[in-house]
């Protein structure tokens, strides 16, 4: 009968060997990430405690970090799985931890999860209006961006499984995400009242949507 499968010796050593290492991490634990404050800017070449903290937290999901090595060593691997959680959160991805990525990461670490659970809360939203224009300003309680939408006539809303479409003229925030946010509208009409509402979206893409209000341009 035909082997379907046959080991030399040497493989059975490296086996033996892997799982020893295996062993050795089941033992030891996987570096902790939660409590971690990340306080330095990462990239290649670069290594630590922060760099395995990183590896842990991003290895919880496969579709950013399939392989799931945590060596303590930013390389090429660990490279590509920033660029996919940066491309996740609307962040520029370009696989260094910078002044951007540093807030959302320690944000979501302090969590202990890759995707926070809960929707943005959205609260001190105030509007300043000139005649042909308005500044809305709003903070949220986590990292998120947000687009207003607004008209001259009644919004109205459609509710989706994971969504929220909303009727009239948008303006967006940046694609980076904050926790204070401000939006200009222009090209407005003088003397004019205005529906408005907020909709802010966080890193795991849950979506909160403010109750809609109305303001009022200057004659």
């Amino acid at each position: 009968m035909t082997n379907i499968m046959s080991f030399s010796k040497t493989s059975i050593r490296v086996l033996l060997g892997l799982g020893l290492m295996v062993m050795t991490v089941l033992v030891l634990g996987i570096p902790s990430f939660a409590n971690a404050d990340l306080n330095r800017q990462l990239e290649v070449g670069m290594s630590g405690s922060d760099v395995s903290a990183i590896q842990a937290f991003l290895a919880q999901d496969s579709s950013i970090y399939p392989e799931g090595l945590i060596t303590g060593y930013f390389g090429y691997l660990t490279k590509a799985a920033v660029v996919r959680f940066q491309s996740r959160n609307g962040i520029s991805a370009v696989g260094r931890i910078g002044p951007v990525s540093l807030p959302v990461f320690n944000a979501q670490m302090a969590s202990g999860m890759i995707n926070g659970a809960a929707a943005p809360q959205i609260s001190n939203v105030s509007v300043a209006t000139t005649s042909n224009s308005a500044v809305i300003n709003w903070n949220t309680n986590e990292f998120a961006k947000g687009v207003v939408y607004y008209s001259s006539t009644p919004l109205i809303t459609y509710e989706r499984t994971n969504s929220v479409d909303v009727s009239g003229n948008t303006a967006m925030t940046d694609t980076n995400l904050h926790t204070s946010q401000s939006v200009s509208l222009s090209n407005l009409s003088a003397n004019t009242t205005y529906y408005y509402l907020v909709y802010a979206t966080d890193q795991g893409g849950n979506v909160s949507v403010s109750w809609p209000a109305t303001f009022h341009t200057i004659q």
